[in-house]
């Protein structure tokens, strides 16, 4: 089952220089799918449009069976917020609360209690060997303990797909290793389907499905 299918995506800058040209992107449930190219490529504003942060000039856009054209903000960021999960190069990550409190955010958005909001965080620290991260700010961590703690916030929601732009630009090669590991095992233990963005062609081979966009147009990549 198709979970994102995004057809004749159109995007241009003030400019009017394309970003995106005539995208045709479909992900299936359980999918994981990479996107390779060059910075400035516009990896990020696709991934921006398919997450329903920002808006296309043209083309058409459904999501979990939903045609989102026409979804007012309220319904939009109600999807984002049920659904979608986001990992930015910037981790945002809230510097004066713990790592189990910033996992707790997007709970906390959907108006869950607070001892049910701990709890999730906690589960999910201790599922993916993070337990010594919980009481720990984002400065004592280091950059790959940063990265994965924001993965699991983008986990807290239980979403049906997680887009993750371009997760391993600011980690060592070790510490990427280490959040691929966690991607694949959120992939095939868990069945989320995943929607990453990167500059390395190593990097997208992680994913089974591999694309590449180059000059606004996006191809699979055999």
């Amino acid at each position: 089952m198709a979970i994102l299918v995004a057809t004749d995506i159109w995007k241009t800058y003030v400019d009017c220089q394309f970003v995106l040209k005539n995208v045709q992107l479909t992900l299936n449930e359980g999918e994981f799918a990479s996107i390779q190219g060059r910075s400035g490529a516009g990896k990020s504003t696709l991934l921006r449009i398919v997450g329903l942060l920002e808006k296309m000039d043209k083309g058409d856009l459904h999501l979990f069976g939903q045609a989102t054209n026409d979804l007012n903000e309220k319904r939009r960021a109600k999807l984002r917020l049920e659904q979608i999960g986001f990992v930015f190069q910037a981790l945002n990550l809230i510097p004066h609360i713990t790592a189990t409190e910033n996992i707790e955010v997007p709970l906390w958005l959907k108006k869950v209690n607070a001892a049910k909001r701990k709890e999730r965080a906690l589960e999910l620290l201790n599922k993916f060997g993070l337990k010594s991260l919980a009481d720990r700010f984002p400065h004592q961590m280091s950059l790959g303990e940063q990265q994965r703690v924001a993965v699991l916030r983008a986990l807290a929601n239980e979403p049906s797909l997680i887009l993750a732009d371009e997760p391993t630009a600011h980690l060592d090669e070790d510490n990427a290793e280490i959040l691929f590991d966690l991607l694949r095992r959120l992939n095939k233990e868990f069945g989320t389907s995943i929607l990453m963005t990167t500059t390395s062609v190593e990097e997208s081979d992680v994913a089974r499905t591999r694309y590449r966009l180059s000059h606004g147009t996006l191809e699979v990549k055999v």
